[in-house]
């Protein structure tokens, strides 16, 4: 199986906006060079941060266009074992950080976050 990386959410706003000066030297080779997925989640916590304005668009328009731009593809994949699995991420309440954590864990993938809680908790997570 070829290598994939899951993407957080903060990661996919920040490619939309074309702030690839945001992420470091590695994490801009891999963004380059490997497929990149996304959980469902990613889109319903950027709907919610468009709602709060936090962020100017849609999760529609952001993922289609990275879709085109860099090949970012939806995970849809074992969802329902992805929620179950979510249920034994009890280091953080946010539900979001649990079930896109869980998610990139059953496809066994790493994760690139910033976030240094996930980072911490997942050992696949990455920045560096």
């Amino acid at each position: 199986m070829e290598t994939v990386i899951f993407l957080d959410t903060h990661v996919v706003v920040w490619l939309y906006a074309g702030e690839v000066g945001r992420f470091p030297n590695r994490a801009r080779k891999k963004l380059e060079t490997e497929p990149l997925l996304i959980s469902p989640m990613v889109l319903l916590e950027i709907q919610y941060l468009h709602e709060l304005s936090r962020v100017s668009q849609g999760p529609a328009l952001i993922v289609k266009e990275l879709e085109k731009s860099l090949g970012l593809d939806l995970h849809t994949e074992d969802f329902e074992r992805t929620i179950v699995a979510a249920l034994m991420e009890s280091w953080t309440r946010d539900p979001f950080d649990r079930i896109i954590t869980a998610h990139a864990h059953l496809a066994a993938a790493p994760l690139l976050t910033k976030d240094e809680s996930i980072r911490k908790h997942y050992r696949q997570a990455f920045w560096d």
